[in-house]
């Protein structure tokens, strides 16, 4: 069984999008599944993969480090906004349905959100070939597209009808996250279901508890754009003041902002350049509280949980959770850490409770029970296969049925 899979971002790139997919596929692949992933080439998010060879093929089909095919598409630009972003993902939309129609055809298509035209791309190409579609959501669109002000007016109302038609045309739209499900169905999606993010608990360590020490040593790692809001952790860092220091690893389209407010604060931060792999673990293994952030003030967000939550679940360091929501919920019934309004005078107060008893930052595993029973990647990928397998399931008795007729 062949799956198509149209994504905006995949190996040696690393997103969310890579994360997610490289770990399904790991475990798609021994089920009986081909996958074969239209992609751009790369073209930000640099890491240790990221080389000459890897990121500049357009030719052929490249062979992924899980067997997994790998076809490549051009793009136009890397920069990071909205407008050059909107533009770079219509040009690789476009070039993603001639790129899909290269390949024998595929069971089933896969095409992952939040790039609103490779949406329409995968309707586009599942229509043509006449085979069966997922749509992804990893985002809550289109409600995020009024919340965020990416398009007003008659722009808005379109883009929300066209995302809306596809989400209505597919024969299944996966969310994952159970909030946003029930606003598809309440909207009136007819088949949706929840596959979370997730990670690979066994390969994801458990950290030694935290040691003595002078100061609060809070970490925020991952990216710095608009949904985060994260100027709040830097006034709160500010109202805190000696008794800890904040550290701050990643990219983003708003750091540059970030490190100018911190300046005009006099506040110390420590911004660092993205990290990969065991560095992740060992910035984790410097920190005392992980947080994780996401602005308040957009209601799409109450059924968001970002990309990264499950990962700091599961090493065992107290998070602080500037989150609502469902996000709220996960971290309140796992027990791995406080949640707190976004306010920065309200997070200082927390950060100050932690900095003067170390004992409130003591977790052990809590969080990572709760992500192995609700979000291993090895379960995950069982609730995809499943999922798929019962969509050609239902397509095939409906040809049948058709036929008989």
């Amino acid at each position: 069984m062949k799956v198509l899979l149209l994504t905006h971002s995949y190996w040696p790139e690393h997103s969310p999008p890579q994360r997610r997919w490289q770990s399904l596929i790991r475990h798609l692949r021994p089920r009986g599944w081909q996958v074969v992933v239209v992609t751009p080439v790369a073209h930000y998010s640099h890491g240790p993969d990221y080389s000459r060879s890897t990121r500049g093929r357009l030719r052929g089909i490249q062979t992924g480090l899980l067997g997994e095919q790998i076809l490549r598409v051009p793009f136009l630009t890397g920069k990071d906004h909205r407008v050059t972003k909107l533009v770079d993902q219509l040009f690789t939309a476009g070039c993603s349905v001639l790129r899909s129609f290269t390949v024998s055809r595929p069971d089933v298509v896969v095409v992952t959100a939040p790039s609103l035209p490779l949406m329409a791309a995968g309707w586009w190409v599942a229509t043509v070939r006449r085979v069966p579609l997922v749509v992804e959501m990893r985002d809550a669109w289109p409600n995020l597209v009024t919340d965020s002000g990416v398009a007003v007016g008659r722009a808005q109302s379109w883009i929300n009808r066209a995302v809306e038609f596809v989400q209505n045309h597919a024969d299944t739209v996966v969310t994952v996250t159970e909030g946003f499900a029930q606003t598809l169905r309440d909207r009136g999606v007819q088949r949706v279901v929840t596959i979370r993010n997730g990670v690979q608990v066994t390969n994801t360590p458990l950290l030694p508890p935290v040691p003595q020490r002078d100061r609060l040593e809070v970490l925020y790692l991952g990216n710095h754009g608009e949904s985060q809001r994260l100027e709040r952790l830097i006034e709160a860092a500010a109202l805190v003041g000696p008794a800890m220091r904040l550290t701050m690893i990643g990219q983003g389209s708003q750091k540059a902002g970030l490190m100018a407010r911190a300046a005009a604060l006099g506040v110390e931060v420590q911004f660092l350049d993205s990290v990969f792999r065991e560095d992740v673990f060992a910035q984790y293994k410097q920190a005392d509280s992980l947080v994780i952030s996401l602005r308040d003030d957009w209601k799409s967000f109450e059924a968001t949980i970002p990309s990264k939550t499950y990962e700091v679940m599961s090493v065992g360091r107290h998070i602080t959770g500037v989150v609502k929501g469902e996000a709220a919920r996960i971290l309140e019934d796992s027990g791995a850490g406080d949640i707190v309004a976004g306010e920065p005078e309200q997070i200082a107060q927390l950060w100050r409770r932690l900095a003067t008893d170390r004992t409130l930052l003591e977790v052990d595993d809590a969080g990572r029970r709760w992500v192995a029973a609700h979000a291993n990647y090895t379960d995950l990928a069982g609730e995809y296969d499943l999922v798929m397998r019962e969509i050609l399931a239902r397509r095939h008795k409906a040809v049948s049925t058709s036929d008989a007729a």
